[in-house]
């Protein structure tokens, strides 16, 4: 189960890094002196929390080698409030009603030489494809800690049954092995 939230948060991350490098706005202005000047806005420019979210995600990815109980929950709750914020990302570019004048601040244009605005919605939707495997991660994540913890619970709950093995000292488990005997069976003379 780990190994299936590791590959999709390691898809995450890949699809944020395609919707980071896709065009997200495309700004035309004319300044009145020359041709009209068309500015494509990438996903790492329009949201510049892209890049840190695929670094984020990819180390979760990364740390569920090492983690385990706990910890490992935790991880699963970062990584699912880091999909909510790629979802966001993703979500706002819809729900904007008018993108024309973060578009030219970020654009560099002034807002009296700008012609118009178009949005692409191709890097939005990567982004929240992404954002929905980095969930189907951290859930998997989350049941695989929860997993873990009940294995481990039920294991340590376990009664030990009393045998000649478990009572003999380590002494007399050594001496039985050099004697040639196995001091599991004691009818068995190892040989």
């Amino acid at each position: 189960m780990i190994r299936a939230a590791q590959l999709l948060l390691v898809l995450a991350a890949v699809g944020l890094w395609g919707a980071s490098r896709l065009t997200w706005v495309q700004i035309s202005s004319f300044d009145g002196l020359g041709q009209p000047r068309t500015a494509d806005l990438s996903g790492s420019t329009w949201s510049t929390a892209l890049i840190p979210l695929a670094l984020l995600v990819l180390a979760a990815a990364v740390a569920a080698l090492a983690v385990r109980g706990w910890p490992l929950r935790i991880l699963a709750v970062l990584v699912a409030a880091a999909s909510a914020g790629m979802a966001y990302l993703a979500i706002s570019l819809w729900v904007v009603v008018d993108v024309a004048v973060r578009a030219a601040r970020l654009a560099d244009v002034p807002v009296a030489d700008l012609l118009g605005t178009q949005r692409h919605y191709v890097g939005a939707s990567v982004a929240l494809v992404a954002a929905a495997f980095s969930l189907c991660g951290a859930v998997l994540l989350m049941r695989s800690a929860a997993r873990k913890g009940a294995e481990t619970a039920r294991y340590s709950r376990a009664p030990v049954v009393e045998t000649e093995s478990t009572a003999m000292s380590e002494r007399m488990i050594w001496d039985a092995l050099d004697e040639g005997l196995d001091p599991t069976n004691p009818d068995n003379k190892g040989r």
